[in-house]
């Protein structure tokens, strides 16, 4: 695809074009994982979102963000614009420490190759993972670390040829593979419809928004706001909003009264939901 706002797309990073190098990737993707947050809010107001990383630019240019198949599609739509070689892998999150490493499709892995001041050098880019990766690290075994997180590199045990990212102990997630081989956007449509609609989902289960920056994560879990063991609890709409666009950059103007208003009420039930340790229940 060619036919996008690529100055709008910078504009919204805040960054001007300039030709593929190690130092422009690196800018490229911390703005992206700073300004574009992860957020699964067209998911909480029932309207499963396309595939196609046309669509989930034109929602970033509109100033939302989305998960990983929107922020990962778009990022690497952009990315070969600039004249970046990029390559999209089948990945599988691990979210808890009893889910069993996978390449299952819950995750659009990428990796960028031949930037010209280092054309050996592999790199990992994800800006799709909400407290993932800060800046692009080198497809090599060893461990890394960025901000808060110390993160590891390795081959992966589950899909022969590829990758194994563990993430930090403290991370929201335990880590993922990806396979070797090249993947079509088209190879996660399943697995895609069934994380926005499945009352199984997380991303249908609660509402969570995260943006990573250089020093660490913030992120919004139903009503509990909180930046690595610093939480608070939004009492109102109006301070939940506040922190939607103060935070995260997703003002209340992008939704309409209703939306808002449903918004909320979900929330309020997720988080009464998570302090009883009850079910969750869509309103």
């Amino acid at each position: 695809m060619g036919n996008f706002d690529v100055d709008g797309y910078l504009k919204r990073l805040g960054l001007d074009a300039e030709p593929p190098s190690v130092a422009a990737l690196r800018r490229l993707h911390a703005a992206h994982v700073e300004r574009v947050p992860y957020e699964p809010l067209e998911i909480q107001l029932g309207r499963p979102t396309p595939l196609e990383p046309s669509a989930s630019i034109a929602r970033i240019l509109r100033g939302r963000g989305g998960y990983c198949y929107h922020l990962n599609g778009a990022f690497s739509a952009l990315l070969r614009e600039l004249g970046y070689q990029v390559t999209r892998h089948l990945g599988g999150v691990q979210g808890g420490a009893g889910d069993a490493p996978n390449v299952g499709r819950n995750h659009l892995a990428l990796t960028v190759t031949g930037v010209p001041d280092e054309p050996e050098t592999t790199w990992l880019v994800d800006a799709g993972l909400g407290d993932g990766i800060h800046e692009p690290l080198p497809l090599r075994e060893g461990s890394y670390t960025q901000g808060p997180h110390t993160y590891r590199l390795r081959p992966s045990e589950v899909a022969a040829g590829g990758w194994r990212f563990d993430h930090d102990p403290s991370g929201s997630f335990v880590g993922f593979d990806f396979a070797p081989g090249v993947a079509e956007m088209t190879d996660f449509a399943e697995k895609h419809a069934w994380l926005s609609t499945a009352p199984e989902s997380g991303f249908v289960r609660v509402c969570v928004l995260q943006r990573r920056d250089a020093t660490g994560v913030d992120t919004l879990r139903a009503r509990t706001l909180n930046r690595h063991g610093a939480k608070e609890v939004v009492e109102s709409p109006h301070a939940w909003w506040t922190a939607a666009a103060d935070v995260f950059g997703i003002t209340p103007d992008l939704f309409t009264a209703e939306e808002r208003e449903r918004l909320w009420r979900q929330v309020v039930a997720q988080h009464e939901a998570h302090v009883s340790g009850g079910p969750v229940v869509s309103v």
